[in-house]
């Protein structure tokens, strides 16, 4: 079972046409199309699985920069949740990772955050940046 990541899609691309695209290549089992969660419309790109790893294969190479809908395709391997680039949201900047005083769990537990996250002890040597002035 090998799973595509095809990209850089119209938005008005559908499933139907996604699946009907790959088929002359083999068997599909399964297309994902992502959509937003707020507006419902597609986000631009896709997952098909193929049972066959040679007519993966096949697809990938045939299909990669191909126009469809104005647009060049862009169709690659899947790579597993933890490999990619992850979900873009709130970034950590560092810093102690333990909040809590000493080896203890921090009583927040996983990803807290809130007014008690820093205190002044972590920056006590450090040299105070200058402000930026507000016009």
């Amino acid at each position: 079972m090998k799973s595509l990541f095809v990209g850089n899609m119209s938005f008005q691309t559908s499933e139907g046409e996604l699946r009907e695209l790959f088929a002359p290549f083999g068997q599909v089992t399964r297309v994902h199309m992502a959509m937003d969660r707020e507006t419902g419309r597609a986000r631009g790109f896709a997952f098909v699985e193929m049972p066959n790893d040679a007519e993966a294969a096949a697809a990938m190479t045939a299909l990669d920069g191909k126009e469809v809908g104005g647009r060049n395709l862009k169709v690659n391997e899947a790579r597993p949740k933890g490999e990619g680039g992850g979900p873009r949201g709130p970034k950590s900047f560092g810093g102690p990772k333990n909040f809590g005083g000493s080896g203890g769990g921090g009583g927040r537990g996983k990803g807290g955050g809130g007014r008690d996250r820093f205190s002044n002890e972590d920056y006590r040597e450090s040299a105070r940046q200058p402000r930026e002035p507000r016009w």
